[in-house]
């Protein structure tokens, strides 16, 4: 089976810990304000209670978004994105009076079967509000930053903080 650089990973279906990455059409800027953040925001977190995705990270943006969590169901990740972004558009469509309108573009979906890669990954999310230079993370209130700051092992909080993400390779380009 082929695959090229922006096609999710559908070959990869089996339950495990996955780091997911979605973009919005175009990279246009759909949720640009605090009430469409929070919207998408509720939306993940409901459907990932719905489908017992366990969300670890998470990190929300006006045109993309990165979750990591352990999903228990075979294929249950492409049905979790599929959830999150029919629900997420629609609600953001009906919002805007724009039925119809394109609002996601793709997602990509990585299996995280090393625990170097799963921990580069949770350090990477709760950077990632700073990386796209919007404050400090622990600010940013669609992160998870700050909830694994102030509610995480303070152990496994400096554990996760010390693994470089600078060689990872996430199209991260918005």
């Amino acid at each position: 089976m082929h695959s090229w650089p922006h096609a999710p990973s559908r070959s990869v279906t089996e339950p495990g810990t996955y780091f997911i990455t979605a973009a919005t059409y175009q990279k246009q800027h759909r949720f640009a304000s605090h009430e469409k953040l929070n919207l998408l925001q509720s939306v993940i977190f409901v459907t990932c209670i719905e489908f017992n995705f366990e969300l670890q990270a998470w990190a929300i943006f006006p045109n993309h978004y990165h979750i990591v969590g352990f999903c228990p169901v075979e294929k249950g990740v492409k049905k979790l994105t599929e959830k999150i972004h029919g629900v997420s558009a629609r609600k953001l469509n009906r919002l805007e009076g724009q039925a119809g309108r394109r609002i996601w573009y793709n997602m990509w979906d990585t299996l995280l079967s090393f625990e170097t890669s799963y921990l580069a990954r949770l350090n990477y999310v709760h950077n990632n509000p700073t990386k796209h230079g919007l404050g400090p993370s622990l600010n940013y209130p669609f992160c998870s930053a700050h909830w694994f700051e102030t509610q995480g092992d303070k152990s496994f909080v400096e554990t996760v903080k010390s693994f470089k993400t600078d060689l990872l390779e996430i199209d991260d380009d918005f």
